[in-house]
């Protein structure tokens, strides 16, 4: 199994070939690829390849496939004897991407 780890948005997602992975919403539309270039990992069949901090050369090619919004988090703030309650929603804007290739720059 090949896989990799990713940086985007400042967090790490282990991106798979084949499979779809949710990151922080991109400015790339629908249907648009984008390579991801900031490697930290890569691990084909027992091989395992560690930058520092990323690997030079290898890329990760995905294909946007949706923008979505998570599920609601409810922010509730609360004052015992005041009266004072404060209720917010907040709902997170993700971007599914693709994963078709992991290319290594060897």
């Amino acid at each position: 199994m090949k896989y990799a780890i990713v940086e985007s948005g400042g967090k790490q997602y282990k991106a798979i070939e084949g499979e779809i992975i949710e990151v922080d919403l991109l400015p790339i539309e629908a249907g648009n690829t984008l390579n991801l270039d900031q490697v930290l990992l890569v691990a084909n069949d027992g091989h395992v390849s560690v930058g520092r901090p990323t690997l030079a050369g290898t890329v990760v090619k995905t294909t946007v496939v949706s923008h979505i919004r998570g599920r609601k988090v409810l922010v509730f703030k609360y004052k015992t004897r005041v009266r004072y309650r404060r209720k917010q929603g907040h709902r997170q804007q993700y971007t599914r991407l693709q994963i078709n290739e992991i290319v290594t720059g060897a």
